[in-house]
């Protein structure tokens, strides 16, 4: 087990352009506001969808993309630092106009129709992002 001792600290709340790229303009705003460490929670809308589905046998992501309209349910992540800049791991549940829900790993090409985000720093020593070789996924090192 691997654990850091962490202050949640001031945040941010705010609305995404309408047409940005979701995950791209999130970490844009980490990168302008300098954090390096937090939390990520977002609701709204987006008009195409880019999800991803790590596959534990094989080690890679499958993604698949919806070019349709879709309520964000709920977007919920945390940010950490990859190869010295601040990284964004997002898990995303959508809706389409039935009220069926799906879900999976947000990926670029997420375009939002409106959205809503809160962004939080969390003070502590910066955790860093490293090949775990165990599972083959890009994991907090100690």
């Amino acid at each position: 087990m691997m654990t850091s001792d962490v202050q949640f600290g001031p945040g941010y709340m705010g609305r995404l352009p309408h047409g940005a790229d979701l995950l791209e303009a999130l970490t844009q705003l980490c990168v302008e506001k300098a954090i390096q460490l937090g939390r990520v929670e977002a609701i709204g809308a987006v008009q195409r969808a880019r999800i991803g589905f790590y596959d534990q046998t094989t080690h890679e992501y499958t993604f698949m993309t919806f070019d349709q309209s879709y309520e964000i349910l709920n977007l919920t992540g945390n940010v950490s630092l990859r190869d010295g800049k601040p990284m964004i791991h997002a898990h995303i549940t959508l809706s389409d106009h039935e009220g069926r829900s799906f879900g999976g790993h947000l990926a670029p090409g997420t375009i939002v129709f409106a959205c809503e985000f809160i962004l939080q720093r969390i003070e502590g020593a910066a955790l860093k992002r490293g090949f775990d070789e165990e599972t083959g996924l890009p994991l907090w090192q100690p």
